[in-house]
């Protein structure tokens, strides 16, 4: 049979054109409508007046046409290739709504105020913040994430240990579970004029606190996994020659993993709440203790600035404990996205 170069047109049509064919006119829309708010949102910037006082308007309006020119490369990426097509497309449309939701922000309050200052600052106020404090920001930021790296990696493993000696040995189980019961829990952050009596400084009471706020979900799901652990596992291990301590460390931690990282997630999301109370009421520097000062001054603009960094180191430090999961539980990649 004679294949003709006509034939093999019609039947494979190249990868750009049969990309330019499969993207419909509605698709388009919404992969283009963040980049049509972030015009809107720059022009009521330049355009309209400013009714509040802020330093920074000029480069307010850099960083919105910095956003515009990012997401306008993104967009353009998305119609040659099919991967950054299908991610631009699930992530237009809350892009869209966060882009409005600040703009609306900014239009209620510095070109319109409507809404009543110190209360309800502008979101250039904010940039304001974060460009004239910056070094104080950074430092607040190291401090606050060095405290919870500590108290976090103390709990974990004092969790860890815990759980694995109550899962595995039922004297200990016997002789800890009243104390567990008891002390788990009360909030963490309950504890804090004991602590201020009983540690010789305000850091190392605040490590104390994270670290027992970490402690309780990690020692109890940790408990709850190593004791589920199906005890076939156990019998066919021992008839190949297997102790005790491959038994544990072979066979009932990987097993009981997907409940351990259960409690890690939920120590995580205590030592978060654990670290901002310890903060602001002990400790000499950090995110907590510049809310806690901002406030005091009435500066509510600093406030929203460091809850602002806030979010985004808590939220990549839990983004980094999914990728840990999804590298040790590669069965359940991709179950649940962060």
């Amino acid at each position: 049979m004679e294949i003709t170069t006509d034939t093999l047109s019609l039947t494979a049509p190249s990868g750009r054109s049969g990309r330019r064919n499969r993207i419909r006119p509605l698709s388009a829309v919404v992969i283009l409508l963040p980049s049509a708010l972030l015009l809107t949102a720059l022009l009521l910037h330049d355009l309209l007046p400013n009714k509040q006082p802020v330093a920074h308007a000029a480069q307010y309006g850099y960083l919105i046409l910095i956003a515009l020119g990012f997401y306008l490369l993104w967009a353009v990426s998305a119609f040659a290739w099919e991967g950054a097509f299908r991610r631009i497309r699930s992530q237009a449309p809350v892009t869209a709504l966060i882009i409005l939701i600040v703009g609306v922000w900014e239009l209620f309050t510095l070109k319109l105020n409507s809404l009543p200052l110190p209360y309800f600052p502008s979101p250039v106020k904010i940039a304001d913040a974060l460009i004239n404090d910056r070094h104080k920001l950074l430092i607040c930021t190291l401090y606050s994430l060095r405290l919870l790296v500590l108290g976090y990696l103390i709990g974990t493993f004092c969790g860890l240990v815990t759980g694995i000696l109550m899962g595995w040995y039922r004297q200990f189980q016997y002789w800890i579970n009243p104390f567990l019961r008891f002390i788990g829990p009360l909030p963490a952050t309950a504890w804090i004029p004991v602590v201020l009596l009983v540690f010789p400084s305000s850091f190392t009471a605040s490590i104390f606190l994270i670290a027992l706020g970490t402690w309780f979900p990690v020692s109890v799901m940790t408990w709850s996994g190593v004791s589920s652990v199906n005890k076939s596992y156990f019998e066919v291990a021992k008839t190949l020659g297997a102790g005790e301590r491959y038994l544990v460390f072979k066979v009932a931690v990987p097993a009981a993993l997907p409940l351990i990282f259960i409690g890690l997630f939920m120590g995580l999301g205590t030592s978060f709440v654990t670290l901002v109370v310890a903060e602001m009421l002990g400790v000499k520097a950090g995110l907590g203790f510049y809310i806690s000062w901002a406030q005091g001054w009435a500066e509510y603009y600093k406030v929203y600035a460091a809850l602002l960094i806030m979010a985004v180191l808590f939220s990549t430090v839990m983004t980094l404990l999914f990728k840990l999961r999804d590298r040790v539980l590669t069965w359940q990649k991709g179950l649940i996205k962060w």
